[in-house]
């Protein structure tokens, strides 16, 4: 989840200023970068338990720790929530969970180069007060009651709704994690290719970076429980939006479709004002009941669209949601495979005659289907285990023709490595770890905690 928006007090008059405002994402392809999300989950070593946000071995001290390699603080209300550098940023999910928002980057070998930055960074921090990071997409033993809430203001607003608006949003936010890349368009044309692609291809996303079958020491059932848990957590903003789908999709149907999705809240003087269940519609007009007669900044559309999240979201970018976070290798893993896919016109072209037969209802079934049967499910006949392999057949021919080399003459192709091995066995990490699980772990979670560490 995002942070508050830039500041941008432009303000909004019509709803053409919206659509301009994604169509400023447009960029000629030498300009496309590649940004990769990824989240962990933070615990002690003595006990296994999660960090709070204050004392000596604790979310707080992790953040204040970092600062020495010249992070530079941020904070709410006096609480320390987060850090920046150089276009890069780390902050806090709601129930601890520890993200790097990385900077946009020209090819994967820089994005990869981040990560293990990133993670140099925060053992080093870690190992000096206890405390350690799983590479799982849920948390395996810690009950919902137990997680720890940090100090954001925004999220208390959502934690009140989730309640009215599903069964699952609370799980979402203190007991999931994820990795996701954000990636480029030149055109609204090329915006739309890309967006009906990825969104399609989602759930194969999802089965291929399959990584949380537990939950409360146990197996769940599930492949994927984090997206499992994204199927009732608020269908009025996640999902597969079959509207992208439909002739003359563009900026315009994006935008009409975040104008009726609920608001969280407006975010005022450094305060979050709840208007969870409100209209932005309304707030358009200066007809927001808890702001009367004011109308929204750009930055406040900015933060509504961070609020929205479909396996797919639009911003002046689009963002690929559907994957649950993964050792190091799968954190270079996730940007590498997308952009083979979507950043080469054959690629493109290859992946759309891939999927070009399925319905919405198609779609929707093996989003439905995947969470649980993860390789196993079936789409027009067809297994997602031969799908993954076509589609990183596809990706590799993008890579390999980007030509991008890293110091040991490798090209961007080795980052599918793990995946590819995964499809010729037909094991996700869930698999292998449900294996374990009741094979040589003997049902020990606490397995977890040295098998799955960064």
């Amino acid at each position: 989840m995002s942070g508050p928006s830039s500041p941008n007090s432009q303000p909004i008059e019509r709803k053409a200023q919206l659509i301009e405002h994604l169509a400023l994402g447009c960029k000629p392809k030498d300009a496309w970068r590649i940004g990769t999300e990824h989240e962990k989950i933070a615990f002690a070593t003595a006990d296994n338990l999660p960090l709070p946000y204050d004392g000596p071995t604790s979310i707080r001290a992790l953040l204040e720790g970092l600062q020495r390699f010249d992070w530079e603080p941020v904070e709410e209300k006096g609480h320390l929530i987060a850090l920046k550098r150089d276009g890069a940023s780390v902050s806090l999910e709601p129930g601890g969970q520890f993200e790097l928002s990385g900077a946009p980057l020209e090819h994967v070998h820089q994005t990869c180069a981040e990560v293990t930055r990133h993670l140099r960074e925060v053992r080093d921090v870690a190992d000096e007060m206890g405390a350690g990071f799983l590479s799982l997409g849920f948390r395996p033993d810690t009950r919902l009651e137990d997680v720890p809430i940090m100090p954001k203001g925004r999220y208390k607003i959502m934690r009140d709704y989730m309640q009215k608006v599903g069964t699952l949003g609370r799980e979402m936010m203190f007991r999931t994690c994820t990795v996701q890349t954000n990636l480029d368009f030149s055109s609204e044309a090329d915006m739309v290719r890309k967006f009906r692609v990825s969104l399609a291809l989602q759930p194969i996303a999802t089965a291929l970076f399959a990584n949380s079958p537990f939950t409360d020491g146990k197996l769940n059932g599930y492949k994927s429980y984090r997206s499992a848990v994204w199927l009732d957590t608020d269908n009025d903003r996640a999902g597969m939006l079959p509207f992208v789908f439909e002739t003359g999709f563009g900026f315009e149907q994006y935008v009409d479709y975040a104008l009726d999705v609920p608001m969280y809240f407006v975010h005022r003087d450094g305060t979050y004002l709840d208007a969870s269940g409100k209209s932005f519609r309304d707030f358009m007009t200066g007809n927001l009941d808890i702001l009367p007669g004011e109308i929204p900044t750009m930055s406040d559309f900015e933060d509504h669209l961070s609020t929205i999240f479909p396996e797919v979201r639009l911003k002046q970018f689009l963002e690929m949601r559907g994957a649950d976070t993964g050792p190091w290798d799968e954190l270079c893993a996730l940007p590498a495979y997308w952009v083979g896919l979507l950043y080469d016109d054959a690629a493109l072209d290859a992946c759309l005659e891939l999927v070009k037969d399925w319905t919405a209802a198609d779609r929707q079934k093996l989003r439905e289907d995947v969470p649980a049967q993860g390789f196993d499910a079936i789409i027009h006949g067809r297994s997602v285990r031969e799908i993954a392999a076509d589609t990183l057949s596809i990706s590799r021919k993008t890579l390999n023709a980007r030509g991008y080399m890293n110091g040991h003459g490798e090209n961007e192709t080795v980052f599918l490595q793990a995946l590819d091995a995964m499809v010729r066995a037909g094991r996700s990490n869930a698999d292998v770890l449900i294996a374990a699980y009741n094979g040589e772990w003997g049902g020990d979670i606490s397995r977890c905690y040295t098998e799955c560490i960064y």
